[in-house]
């Protein structure tokens, strides 16, 4: 078990945790949550021992090991790959790197022959005769194939680093297996792979995620970091988000008798647990989810913000047609052939193995590029709101946030002053943040700046490329929300999962062989055997 005892962490005036007592169970998995600047990264920072906090202490039940996953990217570059798992373990790695040097020795001694036989003991004790072998099963399950597992770290690309960094991490299979942001920079299949080897790991896991669907999969706890506290609570994501709102709501029904309060909360706590799963993490969590007293059901002091997208005018019947579009980079093809004629309604995610393709398709529609080949038409009636990837340009400018957003209000009304604050203040930018200048925005600030643009617009069609990049869990749930009960056209590309299967009812796959087009969700789509084998043809 790994516990923390009276752990307090300060910056300056900024208390960041204040006397924190909490412990972490073997079989569980706790998610990490908190608003952006909560200390998640830290806090993990902390308990791995990777930085020091001003007072209290960490304790990891003696003989248990910890891992951590690694951050850096190019940490082992100077290592081949299956060296690198192996440090996983860093006490096995020793013993074998030790062993390996005396085998080596030309003036072999009796005294190194002693030594050679406690390490074997020692080595024997650790299953390490068998490493090598669950080393490569690890990384051939992270489709790293055989071929380079005796390459160097320095030569492979970087999201094969982070799939070895993942293995190594899994290595050996650690007493605690603490994670930031371990979906970043991983495809589809490898998060699934990792959701379903996480949702029956026997140990305790500690994660932080902006990834919803991932913490829905793993997680039989969620840990949240609120002024300077942290608290767990039964269930996923999910259950305490919505368990949490619904609690807020009830704080509100200041009529509502206690009775009837207590009903709806057992009502919701039935209906939640009844979506059994078979992994080991979904069933512990609906244990603790169906035993769970309802007095611990407390509202979120979170604030979300109020993104509404609304139509200034309904579209008609002819939203988008596309004819054997094309596009190449540097004498590469990007997308051939995309023949495609859009509903009014649809939520189109549009994927590809390649981003690039994904942002140059959506720069040709909006005009900035030309197509190598092929042609599209926008219907008369609609009206475009688009979120790049990459919106620095629209932050040059040293202006402050209000001015800045008064640029795109359409009525005397949003001129005002008053209206944009109140405006920016329904978008978390309360007080004197709404006049902030527009070029020293975070990464999360400048995002939420964009979608009150696009709000401003009231497009009748929205395009969206990677929408959740730098946004916390809160802005994205609300983000999620509001696209859901959007009545007007999507076009969405995005890497978080949950946004791609709650939002998506078509799929649209560019290849530089042409398009995969199929009105599914996004679960069906990536699991269709159909459509795998349809892929390969197309790569």
């Amino acid at each position: 078990m790994l516990s923390v005892s009276n752990l307090s962490v300060q910056f300056g005036k900024r208390i960041l945790f204040d006397e924190v007592n909490i412990s972490f169970t073997p079989g569980n998995c706790y998610g990490i949550i908190g608003a952006n600047g909560a200390g998640k990264s830290t806090f993990l920072k902390i308990i791995s021992g990777k930085q020091e906090a001003n007072f209290g202490n960490v304790h990891l039940e003696s003989g248990k090991r910890l891992s951590v996953l690694e951050q850096n990217h190019n940490s082992y570059d100077d290592n081949n790959v299956l060296d690198t798992v192996l440090r996983g373990n860093e006490i096995l790695y020793n013993v074998k790197s030790e062993m390996d040097n005396l085998y080596a020795k030309d003036d072999f001694s009796d005294a190194d022959g002693q030594r050679v036989g406690v390490l074997q003991a020692s080595f024997e004790e650790m299953n390490g005769w068998n490493a090598d072998s669950e080393a490569a099963t690890l990384l051939s399950n992270l489709e790293i194939p055989e071929k380079i597992h005796h390459s160097l770290m320095s030569e492979l690309d970087g999201k094969q680093k982070v799939r070895v960094l993942l293995a190594q991490a899994l290595f050996g299979n650690p007493d605690v297996l603490i994670m930031d942001e371990p979906t970043n920079d991983l495809d589809y299949e490898t998060i699934m792979w990792l959701e379903q080897f996480l949702a029956n790991y026997e140990n305790t896991v500690i994660v932080v995620s902006h990834d919803r669907h991932f913490l829905d999969a793993v997680c039989t706890h969620i840990s949240d970091i609120d002024f300077g506290k942290i608290n767990h609570f039964s269930g996923n994501y999910t259950f305490w988000y919505e368990s949490s709102q619904l609690a807020t709501r009830q704080r509100a029904q200041q009529n509502k008798k206690s009775e009837e309060k207590k009903k709806e909360l057992q009502e919701f706590i039935s209906r939640f647990s009844a979506n059994v799963a078979k992994s080991k993490q979904a069933t512990s969590r609906k244990k603790m989810i169906e035993k769970l007293d309802i007095e611990e059901i407390k509202p979120s002091s979170r604030r979300y913000p109020a993104i509404i997208f609304e139509q200034e005018r309904q579209a008609g019947d002819q939203i988008l047609n596309i004819e054997n579009l094309s596009a190449n980079l540097d004498e590469e093809v990007l997308f051939e052939n995309v023949n495609l004629n859009l509903s009014k309604g649809d939520k189109v995610i549009i994927y590809s193995k390649d981003t690039r393709a994904v942002s140059v398709f959506y720069d040709i529609l909006m005009g900035k590029i030309q197509s190598d080949s092929g042609k599209f038409d926008w219907g008369v009636t609609t009206n475009q709101a688009y979120l790049p990837v990459d919106h620095e340009n629209y932050f040059k400018e040293e202006v402050p946030l209000v001015d800045w957003l008064r640029k795109y209000a359409k009525t005397e009304e949003e001129r005002e002053e008053v209206f944009l604050r109140g405006f920016l203040g329904k978008m978390l930018f309360s007080g004197e943040e709404a006049l902030k200048n527009s070029n020293v925005l975070s990464g999360g600030e400048k995002v939420r700046c964009m979608l009150s643009k696009m709000m401003m617009e009231r497009a009748n069609v929205l395009l969206l490329n990677e929408p959740t990049n730098h946004l916390d869990l809160e802005s994205i749930t609300a983000f999620n929300n509001s696209l859901k009960n959007f009545k007007g056209t999507i076009l969405c590309s995005t890497s978080d999962h949950a946004f791609s299967q709650t939002l998506g009812s078509r799929i649209v796959e560019l290849t530089p062989k042409g398009v995969i087009d199929r009105h599914t969700s996004f679960d069906e789509f990536m699991t269709s055997p159909k459509i795998k084998e349809l892929r390969l043809k197309m790569v």
